[in-house]
Formats: C-alpha cells, structure tokens, sequence
C-alpha cells in the first residue's frame, strides 16, 4: 500500500470508527464502558488480520465496517418470527454497504472498490469468492470468541439450542476458519458445547 494509500485507508477507517463511536448501547472491555459497534469493528480488525494477515484493503474496510451503525436498524422493526429476521438481516447488510460506500466516496475511493465492499457486507458469492469467505470466517471467530459465552449464560437451559447454533456457525466457515476456531483457547463451556455439536454433526 503507498503512503497515499494508507493515509486514505486510515482515514476511511478513523471514519467508520466515529460513526460507531455513537452508538447508544455500551459494553465493558477491561472494565471501561466502550460503544457497542466500536469494539466490535476493531474486533473484526483484529480477528481478520490474525487470520488473514495478507488481507487486502478492501476486505480490510469490510470488516471493519461488518455492523457500521446496525443499532438505527433494530430487530424490533420487523415481526419477530422466522421471516422477519431474515428481512431484517438482509436490510443490515443493505445499509451497512451503503455506508461503508459513503464514507468511502468522500475518502476518493473508486465506484469500483466501493462496489467490492458492498458485495463482502452483502455476502455475494459466498462459498466461491476467496474474500467473502474470509470475512465470513472472521464473523464467525469474533462471535465464537467475544459474544458466544455471553449467549451461553443467556440460554443456559436451551443445549440443544445452543449446539444447533454452533453447527450452523461451523457450516459457515471454510477449513482455515474451522481449524482457527479449535486452536483457539475457549473457555470450557464453549469447548464442551463445541465438541457435542462437531460429534452430531
């Protein structure tokens, strides 16, 4: 990446992160309240280069902008059954390319390069585009990393509830994403449960 390159890269980033620095919701990281989104994006950051450290810089923005602003969307908006979710998911991965692609533009970054972030955020070509996959590897680490020990405690009484959303994440990834996913050092919960769900699997 040139030096003008990586100014522009880090100012799209220093971007993405304000728009997320509003967010309403907080949580605790190392005992300080931080902006729910935020963290999450630098989360994404850093999961992706840990995994695919010679990602390139679109892919990069991408998941650094995986949930840029998702609280102005809730899930409240749309029925709360099966349907719904699915609406409401696929109008995330909406707003969420046209954001990225906003913050972009202003940054001088192609309509060509603003396209292939909308197509990651959207999930085209999943399974067969090498990047798309990436990034949904890196979804799928940073739930099972930072938020899915927090599911555990929330349905603690729901097993097979619980192993039933593991091998769907596990469905999800690629074989350099299943093998991240064991090295990793889970808590015994995540391990016992992750084991239960590769055996039924």
């Amino acid at each position: 990446m040139s030096e003008f390159s990586e100014a522009r890269f880090r100012k799209t980033i220093n971007d993405m992160d304000e728009a997320n620095r509003r967010d309403p919701h907080q949580v605790l990281v190392n005992g300080r309240p931080v902006a729910k989104e935020l963290i999450y994006g630098i989360r994404m950051s850093e999961m992706l280069m840990e995994t695919y450290p010679d990602a390139e810089e679109c892919l990069r923005l991408a998941a650094r902008a995986q949930h840029i602003q998702r609280w102005t969307i809730p899930r409240t908006d749309y029925p709360m059954d099966r349907k719904g979710y699915l609406l409401w998911r696929t109008k995330l991965k909406q707003f969420h390319g046209e954001l990225a692609g906003k913050i972009m533009k202003t940054n001088g970054y192609s309509e060509l390069e603003i396209q292939k972030v909308e197509d990651l955020l959207n999930k085209r070509r999943l399974k067969t585009d090498r990047e798309v996959q990436a990034l949904e590897d890196v979804v799928c680490l940073v739930f099972l990393t930072y938020y899915f020990q927090d599911f555990i405690e929330k349905h603690r009484d729901e097993e097979p509830k619980l192993v039933s959303i593991l091998q769907k994440t596990w469905n999800k990834m690629s074989e350099k994403g299943q093998q991240k996913a064991l090295a990793m050092p889970h808590p015994e919960s995540v391990k016992r449960l992750l084991t239960a769900a590769l055996a039924e699997s």
